[in-house]
């Protein structure tokens, strides 16, 4: 039997593979651009469904999430690291 091929022999995931990207901030005016723009550094082809968003009970906060066909874990930690360093993200996941 052989093993799956994977990219990055230290990550749990065999890519290519469907990946959900959560960031969450204050409901400001355009966050999901903001993240959409900073996630298509790094992906080419976002599907039109890609980007879900879903407010606080509050409205205070919102979560965008966008699903990517992630080609490695590389790709995922630039990802990552972008989003982390935008001020108006305050969590990922």
């Amino acid at each position: 039997m052989t093993e799956p091929v994977t990219e990055d022999h230290d990550s749990l995931f065999e890519f290519p593979c469907q990946f959900p990207i959560k960031a969450m901030g204050k409901n400001i005016p355009d966050l999901d651009a903001i993240v959409v723009a900073l996630v298509r550094r790094h992906v080419d082809n976002l599907s039109e469904n890609a980007v879900k968003t879903r407010a606080s009970k509050g409205g205070k906060y919102i979560s965008i999430t966008v699903e990517v066909e992630a080609q490695s874990k590389a790709q995922l930690d630039a990802i990552y690291m972008d989003l982390t360093a935008c001020p108006d993200i305050i969590m990922t996941l």
